[in-house]
């Protein structure tokens, strides 16, 4: 048989496996478990869910398992898993996680519960089908499809980190990595989190914008004090408030904070985003088109500039106000940055920029112990070109190719610390529900997504990246 044909005889028995029921029965068994990292009492599932059914599904496929505990008190833990041919050959890290976000029981719709798999048309409903259940899943059947056709052997060798706290912001990640290094060493990291572009573009991101979210609070004073005997003679916070948050960011969005603006965006990046559209689906928001970074397409300053957001403001009572100058205000802020921002410097530089605007009483608190820095593949990168040769040679069509993508993921750990490039392949899409009631996975996308990954893993076998 030839190689040609041998590849799509891959790609048909991982797309078998929606035919036949096997891989709803594999999602079904997943779901089950009750891997929700934020419920400490949940722990135990979480070790369950590694030792009883990931463990036991990568030995059929040769791989050595070892279970690391988290080096910090209380959180999941880590599996790696090696299945090592040959150590000439490359070597691809392929990462999940396994937890999962509160359930929220009493909010899906009737009929549905989310730790049961539940068919509707082309919707599979469950907690953890698009994340990260569904998609690490597919990864993993996929590469077992390519072994099987290639009568047990892969032509590369396969590191698996799977981790069970990547919703509680992957405590433990990089010290595992770190103290590991030597098991996770590897050419390139595959991985599938996040959504695509729009559910039927296969999309290949890069890498991921950082996110620092800050809180602003002035407090003036012990209690509020009637606006008619004290209103104009006493500073409102609220006022100071929005004010130095206008120094900030203008009333288009566009970012004031001359230390935190990123640098020129790279021809690369650019070339890489010219084609990218974004909305359109029937249940995304309509892009304004005048919002933001003038001069920038809506994808160049989704995916490659910094923005800052409001995603909270408080003061007094809006849903019953009085009349008083309220005591103190609070906002929460948020930072969204792409590579060339030093993370260190986003709290000294907010500091600067109100200090020099006058609000010096405004004081400024990190929300998170650890930022997670902006990462980025350069979409020139010789792996770059492989990945979407592959996509394109099973697809028909070109994937969107996202430098990263808007939001985060600690793809940090991977880009420096372990130094590897970075294929990030997405197997959900932004409507997906995911962290809310009634997530789910669409079945042709699922189906398309078998495909795409069987294509991959065939052609890293039968093919070196000329690097």
């Amino acid at each position: 048989m030839n190689n040609t044909a041998t590849r799509d005889t891959a790609i048909a028995a991982a797309v078998g496996l929606m035919e036949d029921g096997r891989f709803r029965a594999l999602m079904e068994r997943r779901v089950a478990f009750r891997t929700e990292s934020q419920v400490p009492e949940q722990l135990p599932e979480l070790h369950r869910y590694l030792d009883e059914e990931i463990i036991p599904s990568v030995a059929v496929m040769g791989f050595a398992s070892q279970v690391f505990d988290n080096p910090v008190a209380g959180k999941g833990p880590f599996l790696i898993a090696r299945r090592i041919e040959d150590p000439a050959r490359p070597t691809v890290l392929i990462y999940g996680h396994g937890d999962v976000t509160r359930g929220q029981d009493a909010e899906w719709r009737e009929g549905l519960a989310p730790f049961c798999v539940t068919a509707e048309g082309d919707r599979w409903y469950g907690r953890g089908t698009a994340d990260n259940k569904g998609q690490h899943s597919i990864n993993l059947a996929a590469l077992e499809q390519v072994m099987q056709a290639r009568g047990g052997r892969l032509g590369f060798n396969v590191v698996l980190l799977l981790e069970m706290g990547e919703e509680t912001g992957s405590p433990g990640l990089s010290e595992i990595c770190v103290a590991q290094r030597e098991l996770l060493k590897a050419d390139v990291l595959i991985a599938s989190d996040g959504p695509r572009l729009s559910a039927d573009r296969p999309t290949l991101f890069l890498g991921s914008r950082g996110a620092f979210n800050v809180e602003l609070r002035l407090d003036a004073r012990e209690r509020g004090y009637h606006s008619g005997n004290w209103g104009g003679v006493i500073v409102n916070p609220a006022t100071v408030l929005a004010n130095a948050i206008a120094s900030m960011t203008d009333a288009r969005g566009r970012l004031l904070v001359d230390g935190l603006r990123p640098p020129a965006i790279p021809n690369s990046v650019r070339a890489a985003l010219a084609g990218i559209t974004l909305g359109g689906g029937p249940t995304d928001p309509a892009i304004d088109a005048n919002w933001g970074e003038p001069g920038l397409t809506p994808a160049e300053r989704l995916f490659a500039w910094n923005t800052l957001e409001v995603l909270a403001f408080k003061a007094g009572n809006a849903d019953a106000p009085v009349n008083a100058v309220p005591p103190r205000a609070v906002a929460v802020m948020q930072l969204r940055f792409v590579v060339g921002t030093d993370a260190a410097q986003i709290l000294p530089a907010l500091r600067a920029h109100l200090d020099a605007h006058g609000f010096g009483d405004v004081e400024l608190v990190s929300m998170r112990h650890e930022v997670s820095p902006a990462t980025r593949l350069d979409p020139d990168s010789p792996w770059v070109r492989w990945a979407a040769g592959s996509m394109q040679r099973t697809s028909g069509s070109p994937p969107a190719i996202l430098p990263n993508i808007g939001g985060t993921l600690p793809n940090h750990v991977f880009a420096d610390l372990l130094a590897l490039p970075t294929l990030w392949v997405p197997h959900s899409y932004a409507a997906c529900a995911q962290h809310a009631p009634d997530e789910h996975m669409l079945v042709p996308l699922t189906r398309e997504a078998l495909a795409l990954m069987a294509g991959l893993f065939w052609d890293l076998g039968d093919h070196q990246v000329n690097m």
